[in-house]
């Protein structure tokens, strides 16, 4: 399906119509000079896309273009070009960061190829073998700020835990030695042997196979960390790729294929975050994504057992919280399937006739960069806007791409319950009017919002009519059963929804939007389900302990009543949690189940591989 895509469109553009918001637009509606349109700013935004920076930023001088999605990082390009021009304007941006990940199968692939990063101890020593403090002097050229641990430094949770990082960070501070007598003894453990200045097993030369992305200063801190590698007697094939040519190999082939050992990592955190506890979970279990690379993840159960319970926010105290942070920590760097490097400190850049809401942590790849964007003189038009790639994995509303080149374009195409502030990373309620939260008393919780009722109570009893599980041999609802109790309830008011909106097809919203697809994740978590998916489960499963029961109270407004287990010590988080929003037709789900139900296809990468099908793929 990728290189049917590549064929298709060598230079694609995509138009997205009046941004598709999901509300109609064709009417308007008067307020004062000058007129405010009830829908987007402007007419259209025509997607491009460019890899070379430098290509990039003469484009948006020229005028060619009017913004770039993605973060621009060459120093010597912000200096010389984007800082003094007077046609761009730029925003930083505080939530980007690079890393190395590795493939945790071994001792030997399938292929009798050895891997010592199946080894947590050898990859616990990466993080002595790389000086990051060179990186960001000398490659990333002062524009960043050494990283060890998974947490931004800019943001809350980084200060929260200082004291705990900052003992971390001295502890794996620099030390070439260091990391050479630690891989050398566990080597040795594991079967290899040096001679003449080389690493062998089983009599061939260990040849580690390093995947390094070439669009932006991963290219130089891959051949620097290969040069390190190499210097400890390891033979090292060099991998040069872009993300849409690599990313078949780090995640979605089976790791115990042995197509790779090292990637030089990226991401992207898109929103200021205010709480990291789902870090661990998501970056160090399979909980995170179902592709093969997580699914392989075998973490050591303290690890597990810890990130899990942040995962789900399953402790009572603020203090029992960060006590749990700290191990986790600690634990995250003894496991180091990820060796963090560099906090990124990167411009978005735009054309100064330009206005758009930028994250302070993701930059444009939060929703309301659409909902905001217009031109500083006029109200419509069409904004040209460049990305680094487009279509990079399939389009599906399941379990498809989660690259940031799709989802900032796929974020004006849909809708959501609530938009996170890019300033402060709190809830703001975009699809529902006001919400009511009553939580157990103990419970360690806080509002600071206007929209948002929060009240303490006794207890909170689940009604016995209250949707709560799925007969998947049956094909019906299963009620909560008498005693069934939660620690939260959620009543979300979405106003009067019901037959008023319109979809991307014309079709009209109804009950069925928000009740037929509802059993999808119980099938899909079920063996006996043909859309079962054994990589979905473990997501599901810490879904399925706090989710204690939904029913619908009013259909005009629409209000919607939750029972859940899961708290948050802001309770705007729980709302979000709870709420949700139909931003497809029941029917376009539907073709995708009666796909996979028939073997065609699967939603999911990891299935898809398993049955070796295609990953459904709904633009293409």
């Amino acid at each position: 399906m990728k290189e049917k895509v590549e064929r298709a469109f060598p230079r694609l553009t995509i138009v997205v119509l009046a941004l598709l918001l999901l509300v109609p637009f064709t009417n308007t509606m008067v307020v004062s000079e000058p007129e405010i349109p009830y829908g987007p700013w402007v007419d259209e935004i025509v997607f491009t896309h460019e890899v070379d920076p430098a290509k990039v930023v003469d484009m948006l001088i020229k005028g060619d273009v009017h913004l770039y999605l993605i973060d621009i990082a060459d120093p010597e390009l912000f200096e010389t070009k984007i800082k003094p021009s007077p046609e761009l304007t730029y925003k930083f941006a505080y939530g980007l960061y690079f890393e190395l990940t590795f493939n945790p199968a071994g001792p030997e692939f399938k292929t009798g190829e050895f891997n010592p990063f199946c080894n947590p101890r050898i990859r616990e020593a990466m993080n002595y073998l790389v000086d990051r403090h060179y990186i960001v002097d000398e490659i990333m050229r002062g524009m960043a700020k050494p990283k060890w641990v998974s947490l931004i430094s800019a943001f809350v949770e980084y200060g929260r835990l200082a004291d705990t990082i900052k003992l971390l960070e001295a502890k794996y501070s620099y030390d070439f030695e260091k990391a050479r007598r630690i891989i050398f003894e566990e080597m040795g453990k594991m079967g290899a042997e040096y001679k003449e200045g080389k690493w062998y097993y089983k009599g061939k030369p260990v040849k580690l196979k390093f995947l390094i992305r070439t669009e932006d200063q991963r290219k130089m801190i891959g051949d620097y960390v290969a040069s390190q590698l190499e210097k400890l007697g390891f033979e090292i094939e060099r991998r040069y790729g872009t993300s849409r040519e690599l990313a078949p190999i780090w995640i979605f082939s089976d790791p115990a294929d042995g197509q790779w050992h090292i990637y030089t990592g990226g991401w992207i955190t898109t929103v200021v975050s205010r709480d990291d506890s789902d870090h661990f979970g998501f970056f160090y279990t399979p909980l995170g994504i179902p592709v093969p690379l997580w699914a392989a993840y075998k973490p050591d159960p303290e690890f597990y057992e810890i990130a899990t319970r942040l995962w789900r926010m399953d402790w009572k105290t603020w203090d029992e919280r960060m006590e749990l942070m700290r191990r986790a920590i600690e634990l995250a760097l003894k496991d180091s399937v990820r060796v963090w490097l560099v906090d990124q400190v990167t411009p978005f850049v735009c054309r100064k006739e330009i206005e758009v809401a930028s994250d302070l942590s993701g930059g444009f790849n939060n929703p309301i960069w659409a909902r905001t964007i217009k031109f500083k003189d006029k109200i419509g038009g069409t904004v040209k806007a460049c990305n680094r790639e487009v279509l990079v994995d399939p389009w599906n509303p399941v379990a498809g791409t989660d690259w940031v080149y799709d989802i900032v374009i796929i974020i004006c195409t849909e809708d959501y319950d609530a938009i996170l502030n890019p300033y402060t990373g709190l809830p703001m309620p975009n699809r529902f009017e006001s919400a009511e939260v009553y939580v157990e008393k103990g419970v360690f919780t806080k509002t600071t919002s206007p929209w948002l009722k929060l009240e303490f109570v006794d207890k909170i009893e689940v009604p016995t009519d209250a949707w709560f599980d799925w007969d998947v041999k049956e094909k019906k609802v299963i009620t909560a059963p008498p005693g069934t109790y939660a620690k939260a309830r959620v009543v979300v008011n979405y106003g009067d929804v019901i037959g008023k909106v319109k979809y991307h097809d014309g079709s009209v919203m109804t009950l069925a939007e928000w009740l037929a697809i509802w059993p999808l994740d119980f099938e899909r978590a079920n063996p006996e389900s043909p859309l079962y998916d054994e990589a979905f489960v473990p997501a599901f499963e810490e879904f399925r302990r706090n989710f204690r029961g939904m029913r619908i109270l009013s259909e005009s407004p629409l209000v919607v009543e939750y029972y859940i287990n899961y708290t948050h010590q802001e309770a705007e988080f729980m709302v979000t949690w709870a709420a949700t929003w139909p931003s497809m037709p029941w029917h376009a789900y539907a073709i995708g189940i009666m796909a996979e139900e028939k073997g065609l296809l699967a939603f999911s990468a990891d299935k898809a591989e398993k049955l070796k099908v295609e990953w459904m793929n709904y633009i293409g």
